[in-house]
């Protein structure tokens, strides 16, 4: 049992960050935020495939002023992307949106800074503040040599005092590298020294493959030690396979319950059938259920039954054939050819039961 540290709550729409409340995952929208269709589309998918805070970029006028209508139609908090331009930071507030993502060092003066959190203040929204081992302000790069832990949590820090001399306190603070030793130990640093809640990620963690490894061993090794509030896994990929990483990492700690987890064998001599295939084709079918359970995939007789009996639904294979078991209990006996087919009928049998319960 994960033992998370407490911090201080934050809402973001009709999302709780922080103290007790459950990890949540997020994602970012690749579209031009001014072409308004593409990026509802993009949301829609996002949202389906269950993540609960979206981020959306604010760069320029145009996008500014399309934020207004994604907004309206959208059914999770939106979250503004602000870099240097504090007049669109004010524009996402007027357009409705739920957060600020803003360094409150980078936009201009403390005039503007203050106009900024006046107005954040004033609409009862927070602000995130994300430090970047990539874009660390010159003169602390100057002072540490390179970018450090130390390094990160004295630009996080600065971030922080100006948000405080101005009576700010609803942050949330991300403190991202793509390299993931960097990354775990400023995040462990930052946690020691303040309880605002986390938001965890390898920024640029790279490709599906290797990002998604990245990110399980960054974020995986932060909310095993009880450290980070909510997950953006950062891929060159669709943003809904973000999501779909984010949430297996949740649910391989205990941190989540949403959809199919997956056990499945790692294959042998003994295979006698094409669990590769079988596999892959279960994965795709499933990765929008939204119904917790637990779903066995198992090649052989030698771990076959056992993990079959242990989870909610599974099949285990012999020669061309397989035993499928609900509920622990063996059900019947179907050919390979028949097994995914008869297993989604049992996800549906099993996904009516938890909605009548």
């Amino acid at each position: 049992m994960i033992e998370r540290k407490k911090t201080k709550e934050v809402r973001i729409g009709n999302v709780m960050v922080g103290g007790d409340h459950a990890v949540t995952v997020q994602s970012m929208t690749t579209t031009k935020t001014h072409d308004v269709t593409a990026t509802l589309k993009e949301v829609e998918r996002l949202e389906e495939a269950g993540c609960h805070l979206i981020r959306i970029t604010v760069p320029d006028q145009p996008a500014a002023d399309a934020l207004k209508e994604i907004k309206k139609r959208m059914n999770v908090p939106l979250i503004a992307d602000i870099h240097f331009n504090y007049r669109m930071a004010l524009e996402a507030v007027d357009a409705g949106a739920d957060k600020i993502r803003i360094n409150p060092g980078n936009i201009g003066g403390k005039k503007k800074v203050k106009e900024v959190l006046d107005k954040v203040k004033g609409a009862s929204l927070p602000i995130r503040i994300g430090v970047n081992a990539g874009s660390l302000e010159k003169d602390l790069i100057e002072k540490f040599g390179y970018p450090t832990p130390e390094a990160m949590l004295a630009s996080a820090k600065r971030h922080i005092d100006i948000c405080h001399e101005n009576d700010f306190h609803d942050i949330i603070v991300s403190m991202k590298a793509s390299d993931v030793n960097l990354m775990m130990a400023s995040y462990e640093l930052f946690s020691e020294h303040y309880d605002y809640p986390l938001h965890l990620g390898v920024t640029e963690a790279g490709p599906a493959k290797s990002g998604t490894i990245k990110s399980s061993v960054g974020i995986g090794s932060l909310l095993s030690k009880g450290i980070g509030d909510t997950i953006r896994v950062s891929l060159t990929e669709d943003p809904v396979e973000e999501v779909h990483v984010g949430f297996e990492i949740l649910k391989s700690l205990g941190l989540a319950s949403k959809g199919v987890t997956i056990v499945s064998c790692p294959t042998c001599g003994r295979l006698e059938v094409d669990l590769f295939k079988i596999a892959g084709e279960v994965e795709e079918e499933l990765k929008d259920v939204k119904t917790p359970m637990t779903l066995a995939l198992m090649g052989c007789a030698v771990n076959g039954p056992g993990e079959a009996t242990h989870t909610d639904l599974g099949i285990a294979f012999g020669k061309g054939a397989g035993h499928l078991y609900y509920k622990g209990k063996r059900r019947k006996r179907v050919k390979e050819k028949n097994a995914i087919g008869e297993l989604k009928k049992m996800i549906s049998e099993f996904e009516a039961e938890k909605e009548n319960e």
